[in-house]
């Protein structure tokens, strides 16, 4: 029993490693093909070496290495060990691999259309964002600021992206022009739905919440029309202190329509709200 455990241990390291070595080997390619040719500055620590590599000729790896291993002994003094163990071996391996991967930009020759290199590299980078988190583990770079600027100045996470990235972004404006900026963006909201999709996966199921005064007729909609169970929780009014049922219940996303539009012929005024639900185990 023992071993089948160790062993299951061992494979999901693996796969954790592997998830790894593909997200940065897919930024980096992301970063040598498009970014760099094109001057898009996306944020990060990779974008403040696109703007040095333009202004002074430093290599982007060596930049990026620097900065990574900087940025380590920050996190290390305002962080702490634990926090920063978690972006070692990101920010180690990322300027290995950007250095790698400049060499296959070289055989890759891609048509010079900034919109569509704009999107590739928004999908690529996205993409191996997410598989690097989906890891456990993070590139480091501008992540220990925000992490940094998020604890000491009480801001929230998002917020310290912001403002780390935004300034990186804004800053390329003065040194490649207005409408690299405009690329720019388009990449980081590519980059934000694609890493939240890898971490989180495509969305298969609906999950209802329903506030009706004909809560019988819609569970017996639900249950023997669609086939679905139905959960009921107790609730009470803030303002009118009334207690009332509410329904919950998890559905097919294929189905959503069908369940929306039977609430609505059943009860005109019900009210009810839709999530994403990414994962649903258990139940029938």
């Amino acid at each position: 029993m023992r071993k089948k455990s160790k062993k299951k241990k061992e494979m999901s390291l693996f796969l954790r490693i592997l998830y790894l070595l593909i997200g940065l080997f897919l930024f980096s390619l992301s970063f040598n093909v498009f970014m760099v040719p094109n001057s898009f500055v996306a944020g990060g620590v990779s974008g403040v070496a696109i703007i040095a590599n333009y202004l002074f000729g430093w290599d982007n790896s060596l930049f990026i290495m620097i900065c990574s291993i900087i940025l380590l002994f920050i996190s290390f003094i305002f962080l702490g060990k634990e926090k920063t163990m978690g972006s070692v071996l990101g920010s180690l391996l990322l300027p290995v691999f950007v250095n790698l991967t400049s060499y296959i930009s070289v055989y890759l020759q891609v048509e010079e259309s900034l919109l569509l290199s704009a999107i590739f590299a928004g999908v690529l980078a996205g993409t191996g964002y997410g598989l690097v988190f989906k890891a456990g583990f993070t590139t480091g770079g501008t992540d220990i600021i925000n992490q940094i600027i998020s604890k000491y100045l009480k801001k929230p996470l998002g917020t310290a992206m912001l403002m780390s990235d935004g300034l990186i972004v804004l800053s390329g404006v003065f040194v490649f022009g207005i409408s690299k900026l405009m690329y720019g963006i388009i990449i980081l909201y590519i980059i934000s739905i694609l890493t939240d999709k890898v971490v989180l996966g495509i969305s298969d199921s609906k999950a209802f919440y329903i506030v009706t005064d004909k809560d019988q007729e819609i569970k017996d909609y639900i249950i023997n029309e669609l086939g679905h169970g139905v959960t009921v929780f107790q609730a009470k009014g803030a303002y009118t202190k009334e207690k009332q049922d509410v329904l919950f219940c998890v559905i097919p996303t294929k189905e959503y329509f069908a369940l929306k539009e039977g609430i609505r012929l059943i009860d005109k005024d019900a009210f009810f709200v839709v999530n994403d639900s990414y994962q649903v185990v258990g139940g029938e």
